[in-house]
């Protein structure tokens, strides 16, 4: 597989993290059964697409351009899902989140 498909598998375990973070939130505890279900079908998903993507990729650069990203994703959805409005420090800190991973991706040299 090339860096690039293992780039766009990885924004597709983004995706599903995020979403599984969104579900678990509306699980309220494992609560509540359907967004318990897809909790855990979009958590078996994510972790199926990262393993695709550490066969390319190193497994730290993977998760940690995983987390970060996730982070950021998990951010947004709560700003506009749950009304969860980050305060100055938070946004700093994602600001450095992004540069972690910025300079993990294009300036590490991890193999």
């Amino acid at each position: 597989m090339s860096n690039i498909s293992a780039y766009v598998i990885l924004i597709i375990a983004v995706g599903l993290g995020t979403a599984a973070n969104g579900f678990a939130k509306g699980a309220q505890g494992f609560t509540l059964f359907i967004p318990s279900v897809l909790t855990a079908i979009t958590i078996v998903g994510c972790m199926y697409t990262l393993s695709l993507v550490m066969k390319s990729i190193p497994v730290g650069i993977t998760y940690a351009s995983f987390a970060g990203l996730c982070i950021i994703a998990t951010t947004i959805v709560g700003i506009y899902k749950f009304n969860q409005m980050p305060d100055v420090y938070t946004i700093i800190g994602l600001l450095l989140i992004i540069a972690g991973v910025l300079i993990v991706n294009l300036l590490g040299k991890a193999n």
